[in-house]
């Protein structure tokens, strides 16, 4: 008895995960640069009641009897599904398409971003408009070290 409520329990408190992330997503539908979630789920565990017994004399084998013990969460996936994108007005505001990121930095880490609503700072540096995170590039296609855009000439 306690077997079978423990296995309802962990599908119920699961499912109430993947009712959370489809919330996630409906909150960010406008967020900018926010990909969706899916959840996965996979078996937590199964208990052997009877093994499996191979084919003998005029006798097919039997499959192993198996009582599954709960569920659990597989994965929370970010799906980077390329969608259509929009006209802002603003010319400096940028889209990824594909599975890539924006590289921002606060002059201390590195960050990643999907938001591409960027602009000048009062200092002439190219900033994330949210976050106020200078944007990190490339100088050229062999240099591997990022810096900031603003100082690339």
């Amino acid at each position: 008895m306690m077997r079978s409520m423990f296995a309802g329990v962990t599908g119920l408190r699961n499912h109430q995960i993947k009712m959370d992330v489809i919330g996630n997503n409906i909150a960010n539908v406008n967020t900018v640069g926010y990909k969706k979630s899916r959840v996965t789920f996979q078996e937590a565990l199964a208990q052997t009641m009877r093994g499996a017994s191979a084919p003998q004399n005029a006798r097919g084998g039997t499959n192993p009897l198996q009582v599954g013990l709960g569920m659990t969460i597989g994965a929370i996936d970010t799906i980077h599904t390329p969608s259509s994108l929009e006209t802002t007005g603003n010319m400096t505001d940028l889209a990824i398409e594909g599975d890539g990121f924006f590289v921002v930095t606060d002059g201390q880490e590195r960050y990643y971003t999907r938001a591409g609503n960027f602009g000048f700072d009062e200092e002439g540096n190219f900033v994330n408009t949210s976050t106020g995170y200078k944007v990190m590039g490339w100088q050229n296609a062999q240099s591997k070290t990022p810096q900031n855009i603003s100082t690339i000439t």
